[in-house]
């Protein structure tokens, strides 16, 4: 005989909330493209490097072995076999210094897959977690990225160390970045075009001009410091190969060779002021932020945006704007100045007092002079001042009896 076992179904609530959780781990996912890219980005760059490390050191390595092979006097004694011997030690000296850096570069690797690991499980755990607890991390890494682009690397470190989520913050990407920048702001170039170097075929791919713009500074400083040869020397070698492209702005910088750095002529003066280190800056986060699939904005100015979109209106920029109002904030309203105002599809009447809606169950009530406020407001002003009531915008008084009620269609 079968006996049939019915296993209880679902509530209907526990199915809703069950699918209000996935449906907040979608949103939630589409939102973190930069949290997982980022980490791949760093894998796939140090693979590269450690890639071409080991390329060019086992050719330098069958190089020397094959020179020392075909060189004459083997066999001789002497001379010739001691300067065989030294030849193979430093030959087994290099290979042990290639083995060293090919371990450091896997344990860097495997430090990147890590992250990588510890990145998805994250975003897997989205829909079966604690939504207070995904929440709170998010908050974390959210400010920890704000830190890190403001240039707080200390602070930032810290927050991630106590909370635990070095795996799912980029601080090492940053502090990388950091070098570059640190340079930049030195007035030295060379950093610069190393990280160019290093990323050349990604930056060509994606049509950079920031090793461009940094060869043309690095030719200006030589015309600043009156180095003219070793200017025109520099142009020849790293200039002209950008002719067939940019040979409008080759004409402009080269031009700097006449006009020289005293110049009052404006579009050239221009040229070895401070502000083109800046430009170069910026130039250079905005590239590498491209590089690594990064928002170009902080990820917690792109969160707040899309809460203020949702709060802009009109009228938060008229002098009456409640204090309670984010945008009657000034760092708020600039946040909110590329945004568009919010659409309302039902207007919605606040009373100026107790700044609550008005509605059905709080009507709003008109005085002689035209103002409007709601009747709680206005219930208990009176009942405090014998049946009076005063419009605190212009100082009327009249009688509770006085104001007509208005109706919202």
């Amino acid at each position: 005989m079968e006996m049939a076992i019915d296993t209880p179904s679902p509530s209907p609530s526990a199915s809703s909330a069950a699918a209000g959780r996935q449906t907040r781990a979608a949103e939630s996912v589409r939102l973190e493209h930069q949290l997982l890219r980022v980490p791949l980005e760093a894998l796939k760059s140090t693979v590269r490097t450690n890639h071409r490390l080991a390329e060019k050191e086992i050719a330098a390595v069958l190089s020397s072995a094959s020179a020392a092979a075909a060189a004459p006097g083997g066999g001789g004694g002497g001379s010739g076999d001691a300067a065989a011997v030294d030849h193979l030690t430093s030959l087994v000296s290099r290979l042990h210094g290639l083995k060293r850096k090919m371990e450091e570069g896997a344990r860097a690797e495997e430090l990147q897959v890590q992250r990588c690991r510890a990145r998805l499980n994250r975003l897997a755990s989205a829909s079966s977690g604690d939504d207070a607890e995904w929440e709170e991390l998010r908050l974390k890494r959210i400010l920890v990225d704000y830190m890190l682009r403001m240039s707080y690397y200390d602070t930032a470190a810290k927050l991630a160390e106590t909370s635990g989520i070095q795996d799912l913050v980029d601080v090492d990407v940053f502090l990388d970045a950091k070098r570059v920048i640190d340079s930049l702001q030195n007035k030295e170039i060379a950093p610069a075009l190393a990280w160019c170097a290093e990323n050349r075929s990604r930056l060509k791919k994606s049509k950079s001009k920031l090793e461009f713009f940094l060869r043309l500074q690095e030719f200006v400083e030589l015309v600043k410091a009156k180095n003219f040869m070793h200017a025109i020397a520099y142009a020849r070698k790293y200039l002209s190969p950008w002719g067939a492209t940019h040979m409008k702005e080759l004409q402009r910088v080269t031009a700097t060779l006449v006009f020289r750095s005293s110049t009052n002529c404006a579009p050239y003066k221009v040229l070895f002021e401070q502000n083109q280190w800046d430009s170069l800056v910026d130039q250079f986060k905005q590239e590498f932020c491209k590089l690594y699939g990064m928002t170009l904005e902080p990820l917690l100015n792109i969160y707040m945006q899309a809460g203020l979109t949702a709060l802009k209106t009109p009228f938060c920029f008229d002098g009456n704007c409640p204090k309670e109002d984010p945008l009657s904030l000034p760092g708020f309203r600039k946040l909110a100045e590329p945004l568009p105002f919010s659409k309302q599809h039902h207007s919605k009447l606040v009373c100026y007092i107790t700044k609550e809606l008005m509605d059905t169950e709080n009507p709003p009530l008109v005085f002689p002079n035209g103002y409007v406020y709601s009747t709680k407001a206005l219930d208990e002003m009176a009942k405090k001042n014998g049946g009076k009531v005063t419009c605190p915008r212009t100082g009327d008084i009249c009688n509770y009896t006085d104001l007509v009620k208005a109706y919202i269609s």
